[in-house]
């Protein structure tokens, strides 16, 4: 039962180094990624292998859903290569702002409006404006991991801990087979990919990976809030919602161009400040390994009380990694 449940993330690692292989060389002359002010690389590098991680996670995740009879929506898929291919296109050549958020938007919306009535989070609200509530928080998600996708392995750190989660959820029954299926196959392809964007990276995600990313990991994470766990949904990618919200709105205060590309996320202040992308993506990985464990026990324990002790214990662990990346390492 446990190599069955593993099994998708098995099949999803090596199409998605196969993949990330045989694309490096296109990358290396199409999408290369240069280096600039705000860059955390300082050679030119490959960007795009995004595209072996999603095409192993669908290419595994569809049939395999057929097969078990779980339900994948249509517009889940078509919204993920539809984002896929706009961050491809801008990998390539940057698209305006404006176009990208509509393109995003609407994809996202095409798969919030098309779920059942059923599926709520706070019935108390009218359907209209949580649906409208979720279509905002959809569009933010998707944009916040790939603002947050700026260092060797971080998007690695983050999502291979969420996703192991969220399929450890579903074997246990508390979350929906499909979104258990799509975590799972996601969470292999980032292993199968990850050799490729450990410290020195030889290529990256680029917008073409992380977009999409954002989207089937918010789409997974909605899963679990409609199964009656909001807490855990929250949880679960506390770190990312945190660094990228804080960031935004310091730099919404300081009248900076938010939408341009920076160096202000606690993550980047880090390497600035001294530590080594190793020690960054250690310490992300091990925050993300707590919030996971408090997820679970949000889940598991199923009282009030506990979940708020949850939260308090996640705000007080990212609140500590996120001082001591602010500061100064000492020598």
């Amino acid at each position: 039962m446990v190599l069955f449940a593993l099994a998708p993330a098995v099949l999803a690692a090596p199409i998605s180094a196969c993949i990330t292989r045989w694309s490096m060389p296109l990358l290396q002359r199409y999408a290369l990624a240069r280096p600039n002010a705000r860059s955390s690389h300082r050679i030119p590098t490959p960007q795009g292998a995004g595209i072996a991680v999603i095409a192993a996670t669908l290419l595994v995740a569809a049939p395999w859903a057929a097969w078990i009879h779980a339900a994948i929506p249509l517009p889940l898929i078509g919204s993920a290569v539809l984002i896929a291919l706009v961050g491809l296109v801008d990998d390539v050549r940057p698209l305006p702002v404006v176009l990208r958020l509509l393109l995003q938007a609407g994809a996202v919306a095409a798969v919030v409006f098309t779920t059942p009535e059923a599926l709520r989070i706070v019935p108390a609200l009218p359907l209209a404006v949580e649906r409208t509530l979720i279509l905002i928080g959809g569009v933010w998600f998707v944009n916040l991991v790939n603002f947050m996708d700026g260092l060797d392995l971080m998007t690695v750190a983050e999502v291979v801990p969420v996703t192991a989660t969220l399929g450890l959820l579903g074997w246990w029954g508390d979350l929906s087979p499909s979104a258990a299926l799509i975590a799972t196959a996601l969470c292999g392809a980032m292993l199968g990919f990850a050799p490729f964007n450990r410290p020195v990276a030889k290529v990256f995600l680029g917008d073409v990976g992380s977009l999409p990313i954002g989207l089937l990991l918010g789409w997974c994470l909605l899963e679990l809030a409609w199964q009656g766990q909001p807490a855990a949904a929250l949880l679960l990618p506390a770190y990312y919602l945190v660094d990228s919200t804080v960031t935004l709105f310091r730099r919404i205060a300081r009248r900076e161009q938010f939408w341009s590309a920076h160096r202000s996320h606690f993550y980047q202040r880090a390497t600035d400040n001294g530590f080594t992308v190793r020690r960054v993506i250690g310490d992300v990985f091990a925050l993300n390994l707590l919030l996971a464990v408090l997820a679970i026990i949000t889940v598991s324990a199923s009282s009030t009380w506990v979940t708020w002790l949850a939260f308090v214990a996640g705000a007080i662990a990212i609140g500590f990694v996120l001082r001591r990346f602010s500061r100064p390492q000492a020598f």
